[in-house]
């Protein structure tokens, strides 16, 4: 982009403000919506420190735009974004679009870019015109401080829309009617002056995790839903390390989506498990008895609890939230009775679609590769989180891929903890479990490999060349080594 294109676009977005590195005290509100226009959106965006309102109390946490989570961009196949980007941290950062099919290089989804405190840069991309519709999200990406800046509350979400398209799932008279919400999850550690606590050297090889957990910066918010009419839920696990172990206390849900991308035909679920950067998309009919139904939040271990009980006991840590062991928990209330889906303005009843779209079969791979996932101690980086025996290099290219090719990647865990894994790019399929088919055929971005167990996984390699990355979703992991680079060639 020449110096004049980038002038103009920083003095459309100039009325948003910018926020000084230590910001007075912002109070909740719903994140705002940024909405793009004739195949447009021009937005600001600026990550900083502040004092905002978290759940009823004040906390300095890291935020975009003073807003926990950040602004909702909403944009269509083909839309032309540009975000002007302003660190006023005091350190490093960037943004990734995760689970977007970008181009992982120039000013899309680079995620080896650094933006420096002070600096604002341009990010500059196209919405591929085939991109399916879907929920996304956006979040930093700095190797080495990932963890701190997402536990600090850094994330936001992004809509591709596709409800003008004939035969998207968006376009569906079912979902056009049904009402939306968003709900992004996030785990807080506070201390009683409302800073986050930096974790202490065990929890850090753990995963950071705290036990303030909120809905959209909110502790127990309230949804309400009309007798007789349909929410279509989309959640998204935006915490640093922390798996969440979703269910509707004496309700029926259907899930319709996984990490933004539409199944086949709605599938009946007891309960939700979401690692960190997972995303499930739940319908839900009001079609019970009017009153209060409690999103519980259950027990899950991730493989921690055992090593946090044999080396602290049950001591104060412990009842932080930093392990899994604590009661189910409301952490949201849906609330539907007197009003009926007429009163509101839809429909008097809202069906459950039947249908959603199609999961393409994917052919077979033309290479099979392995990648172990470890503990131990790197020789060259001292980092104790390993894929195939090595922590992540900074100018080392682990795996070179063919573009146009499908692969299988067999994931091994040989570890007594949880590790999710997360690829940028590009989608891929779940093929099978311990050897066992996957019963779900869906697209995915983000599979959980848990303690010891096998996950093998069907990637096509599309559209764009470049180098990106692999690694654990458990951000800790991560920054301590967790990761590896993959070239597309």
């Amino acid at each position: 982009m020449e110096r004049r294109q980038f002038l103009s676009l920083m003095a459309a977005v100039a009325g948003t403000p910018l926020v000084a590195r230590c910001a007075r005290l912002a109070t909740p509100s719903p994140p705002k919506v940024y909405r793009s226009e004739s195949g447009s959106l021009a937005v600001a965006l600026t990550a900083s420190l502040g004092r905002v309102s978290l759940g009823g109390r004040s906390a300095t946490l890291m935020t975009y735009n003073q807003q926990i989570p950040g602004p909702q961009l909403e944009v269509r196949p083909g839309d032309r974004v540009q975000i002007r980007f302003t660190n006023a941290l005091d350190q490093p950062t960037n943004l990734h679009y995760h689970g977007l099919h970008l181009p992982p290089t120039g000013l899309a989804d680079d995620p080896f870019r650094t933006v420096a405190p002070g600096e604002t840069a341009l990010y500059d991309f196209q919405i591929p015109d085939a991109h399916p519709s879907g929920f996304f999200w956006y979040h930093p990406h700095f190797h080495g401080l990932v963890a701190q800046q997402v536990f600090h509350g850094l994330a936001g979400t992004i809509i591709v829309r596709g409800d003008e398209v004939p035969g998207n799932v968006d376009h569906l008279p079912e979902l056009q009617a049904a009402q939306e919400a968003v709900l992004v999850l996030q785990d807080f550690d506070l201390d009683r002056r409302g800073q986050v606590r930096e974790p202490m050297p065990p929890f850090r090889m753990w995963g950071r995790q705290g036990d303030l957990i909120t809905v959209n910066g909110q502790v127990q918010p309230r949804f309400n839903l009309p007798q007789g009419g349909l929410l279509r839920l989309r959640i998204l696990n935006a915490s640093a390390s922390r798996v969440y172990q979703l269910q509707l206390a004496d309700h029926p849900w259907w899930l319709a989506a996984t990490d933004g991308r539409s199944l086949t035909a709605p599938v009946a679920q007891e309960s939700v498990i979401l690692a960190p950067g997972e995303r499930a998309d739940l319908l839900v009919p009001g079609d019970r008895d009017p009153g209060s139904y409690a999103l519980l939040s259950l027990p899950y271990d991730r493989g921690i609890a055992a090593m946090a009980g044999s080396m602290m006991g049950h001591g104060s840590m412990m009842g932080r939230g930093t392990v899994d062991t604590e009661e189910p928990q409301t952490i949201a209330t849906l609330d539907y009775g007197g009003t009926t889906a007429s009163e509101s303005g839809t429909s008097i009843l809202v069906n459950l679609p039947t249908a959603l779209g199609t999961v393409e079969t994917l052919p077979e791979p033309s290479i099979v590769r392995e990648f172990v996932f470890d503990h131990g101690i790197d020789p060259e980086t001292h980092d104790p989180f390993l894929i195939n025996g090595r922590a992540f290099g900074h100018h080392r290219v682990d795996t070179q891929v063919q573009v146009g090719t499908v692969e299988d990647w067999v994931l091994i865990n040989k570890a007594g903890m949880d590790h999710p894994f997360h690829l940028h790019t590009n989608w891929f399929q779940v093929i099978s479990r311990n050897g066992q088919p996957e019963p779900l055929r869906a697209w995915k971005d983000v599979v959980n490999l848990r303690p010891y167990e096998t996950v093998r996984i069907r990637i096509p390699f599309r559209d764009f060349a470049g180098k990106t990355v692999y690694h654990c979703h458990i951000l800790d992991h991560e920054d301590q080594g967790m990761m590896g680079i993959v070239e597309m060639v």
